[in-house]
């Protein structure tokens, strides 16, 4: 049987459990695969053939859900400016949850200022508590119940569970206080007794405590929320890359359109490019799409798509790539490949299903509340019931109910992971260091394999002399003098690195010259596939290739033929250069290592990672790179597609692998790898696919990337550690009724207090 793959969008998940209800749901139906993924909030569902969708949208809607189906894609709005993409839409969902927020937080702090300052407490402040706490608990706190209703309807219990409970309870019983025991009484006061002893608990109200919680657990769902919500950036980064107009040549209207008619250049939107249609692309332009190039000669610099760091030499019949950078002369390109066929879109679907196909990370606090949940509950029910059953009044029975749900409500459960995060990424941030969420701590602490991309990232990404190699009588400054000034005129990137170290180079003293002043280039020629030759100060100057110099009958020394070969051998672009009847030297030309790049590697053998070095480019290059900063193992001139399988053969032999890149041909591989991290210097498809970026482009960070999350899941667990052992404490003191609810609140605030200066220790991380 076909199975035809649909994608739903789903709604109304709160925790990590909820997808593994949902995906349960779907994978009863017969003849249905569903992987539902918590991060990006979809359900990839593989249906069989005839099958209607919306039978699966009409299960999820019944376990209390929503889903619907992507909606059709839609004519391309403008953009907001020139090169600046479209505004991102609104997210409904995280503007509710910020406006409950915001509501709730003003509503509750003087709650549980008045509470906790006696000083506050004024005649009825007690009512006023009420008229504040109530849209709080009722409303701020709705999407708890309603979570914790549709769990009771299922048979199941989460975090939502207890944090409904545990507000409500102490909302119920401050009303039953204020209305029918002495809590509403004029002038009553709110004071704290540390004494273990029974109470009746008529005379206090928990107001406070409800509110409290509910304003801590939004305040965590809210920031969740928002870094979930660039889980679907990166496909939209990676198709931003794609040209938006492209320069189409059509027959000038009148011409008949036959052979050998006059065409002009139409520039329409790329949506509207047809196969085997002919278009335009100027120096510095994107090619709008895969193709044939028809008419021209050029280099494109395919860097972000390849990782090849050198620009390749493109003519008549070389097939190009979309989204790869005319780096010089004009190109006429006959499309062959558009849309969802093009190399760009197939590398979009790449990082798409890398994502789906990540192992989910359930919250270390709802598996406890898993197992927590249901047991506290248990214990609040026993305890009624006991003191029930030993002839104890009603109210001491309740009281000591209502004592065991506060103390154990967990906002510090909730609050252990997001105020981690919070001062964890803050002081990552600072180090230039951007964590995306807590999966990728628990990532961190696996690691054992770290594949490196070279280009952008072990490398500058930039084209550099490395070496000038003069003829016997030649000054090899006056050498680079020369051909930086004929290479000047040209607009190939190896060119321009050669006029950049001219320009660079301190210039030589030449009789009335002034130091300041540069020789221009007079009778530029560019020899296509060869280099370029024109006249400086009256020598007439040859740059580029041997058989260039050869046509001129200058032939290189044996000395310097073979340093050329040596450099080239080693992966290095070489330039030959002449002038005046004879070969005057070579200029090396190299994409350099970061000055960092070898600390950076030891670093990262010190954490226990085995490095290797992952490229595109050739073996060569990839060998010498390799040598300079230390890694032992290295694989070249891999294919986007063969980076996702190199990592995912290391994941099947056992490695947990982090992967660190910067261009779009990393991003298939960065969102696969157990750990993705971006040079922060790299494209916006990098950084949106990974889960950690490197701001300042500095591979040192990556090893104080892994040791910071490591330190941020160890503190997360210690917290989570110490806010369940608070309630295990105090549970059955609460049950055996020698704890008020009133100190069972003081001590989960004090449990909340210890979370919070515990996680803000790592702010003194180094």
């Amino acid at each position: 049987m076909n199975a035809n793959s649909v994608e739903l969008e789903i709604g109304g998940m709160t925790c990590a459990s909820c997808a593994n209800r949902i995906e349960k749901t779907l994978n009863r139906i017969d003849g249905v695969t569903a992987t539902v993924n918590y991060a990006t909030e979809k359900a990839k569902v593989d249906l069989p053939d005839g099958f209607d969708p919306a039978t699966l949208i009409a299960q999820v809607e019944d376990i209390g859900y929503s889903a619907v189906l992507p909606a059709p894609p839609v004519a391309e709005a403008p953009s907001d400016g020139p090169g600046e993409p479209t505004t991102e839409p609104a997210d409904p969902e995280l503007s509710s949850l910020r406006t409950r927020l915001i509501i709730s937080t003003v509503l509750a702090v003087p709650v549980i200022a008045m509470a906790m300052i006696p000083a506050l407490q004024f005649t009825h402040w007690q009512w006023a508590s009420l008229a504040l706490a109530a849209p709080v608990i009722v409303w701020g706190a709705w999407p708890f119940h309603r979570a914790a209703w549709l769990n009771l309807r299922h048979g199941a219990a989460t975090m939502d569970t207890l944090i409904s409970m545990g507000t409500l309870a102490a909302f119920g019983w401050s009303l039953y206080a204020l209305f029918f025991g002495t809590a509403g009484m004029p002038g009553m006061r709110h004071e704290f007794s540390f004494a273990l002893q029974a109470g009746d608990g008529s005379s206090n109200i928990y107001l406070e405590v409800g509110a409290g919680v509910t304003v801590f657990i939004l305040a965590g769902r809210y920031f969740e929320k928002r870094s979930k919500r660039r889980a679907g950036a990166a496909l939209r980064a990676l198709l931003e890359l794609g040209a938006k107009d492209v320069a189409v040549l059509r027959p000038v209207t009148g011409s008949g359109g036959g052979i050998g008619s006059e065409t002009e250049e139409v520039l329409i939107p790329i949506a509207q490019l047809a196969v085997g249609e002919e278009f335009v692309v100027r120096p510095g332009e994107k090619i709008a799409t895969d193709g044939i190039v028809v008419a021209g000669t050029s280099a494109v610099d395919a860097s972000m798509l390849t990782g090849e760091s050198v620009p390749v030499e493109v003519g008549a019949g070389d097939a190009v790539t979309g989204a790869t950078v005319n780096a010089g002369g004009r190109l006429v390109v006959r499309a062959t490949r558009i849309g969802s066929d093009t190399q760009l879109a197939q590398m979009a679907r790449l990082v798409e299903d890398a994502q789906t196909g990540k192992a989910e990370v359930q919250r270390l606090a709802d598996r406890i509340s898993g197992v927590f949940v249901p047991i506290v509950i248990a214990i609040a029910v026993v305890a009624l019931g006991a003191w029930l059953g030993a002839g104890f009044p009603a109210t001491a029975a309740f009281t000591a109910a209502v004592a065991v749900l506060v103390i154990a409500c967990p906002c510090a459960l909730g609050l252990a992971t997001p105020t981690t995060l919070l001062v964890g990424t803050g002081r990552g941030a600072q180090l230039g260091i951007l964590i995306k969420g807590p999966e990728v701590l628990e990532s961190t602490r696996k690691v054992d394999t770290i594949v490196l991309d070279k280009t952008g990232t072990v490398t500058s990404g930039r084209m550099e002399v490395t070496d000038v190699i003069a003829e016997d009588g030649t000054d090899p400054a006056e050498l680079l003098r020369l051909a930086g000034a004929v290479e000047s005129a040209s607009e190939h990137p190896i060119a321009q690195a050669v006029a950049r170290a001219a320009a660079a180079a301190p210039v030589p003293e030449r009789g009335a010259q002034r130091r300041d002043e540069r020789s221009s280039v007079e009778s530029f020629q560019n020899i296509p596939g060869r280099g370029v030759q024109g006249v400086v100060d009256g020598r007439a100057v040859l740059v580029g290739r041997e058989a260039l110099l050869a046509d001129w009958a200058q032939t290189l020394s044996p000395r310097v033929a073979a340093a050329k070969a040596e450099a080239e051998a080693g992966g290095k672009t070489v330039v030959a250069v002449g002038w005046d009847g004879s070969a005057r030297g070579v200029v090396v030309i190299a994409d350099t290592v970061k000055p960092t790049s070898a600390e950076a590697v030891s670093a990262l053998k010190r954490l226990g990672l085995t490095p290797i070095l992952l490229t595109g480019d050739n073996e060569a290059v990839a060998r010498r790179i390799a040598a300079e900063v230390g890694i032992e193992e290295v694989i070249a001139e891999v294919l986007p597609e063969g980076k996702v399988d190199v990592v995912a053969r290391l994941q099947a032999e056992g490695r947990v692998v982090a992967m660190v890149g910067d261009g779009v041909n990393d991003a298939p591989a960065l969102a696969t790898a157990d750990l993705g991290m971006a040079m922060g210097t790299g494209t916006d498809v990098a950084i949106e696919a990974s889960d950690i970026t490197l701001v300042r482009g500095d591979l040192r960070t990556a090893a104080d990337a892994i040791r910071l999350s490591r330190r941020t899941l160890g503190t997360i667990k210690t917290n989570l550690f110490w806010a369940f052992a608070y309630n295990v404490a105090a549970v059955p003191i609460a049950a055996l009724g020698l704890l008020n609810p009133m100190l069972a609140g003081a001590a989960m605030a004090f449990s909340s207090v210890f979370v919070v200066g515990n996680s803000l220790r790592l702010r003194r991380f180094r």
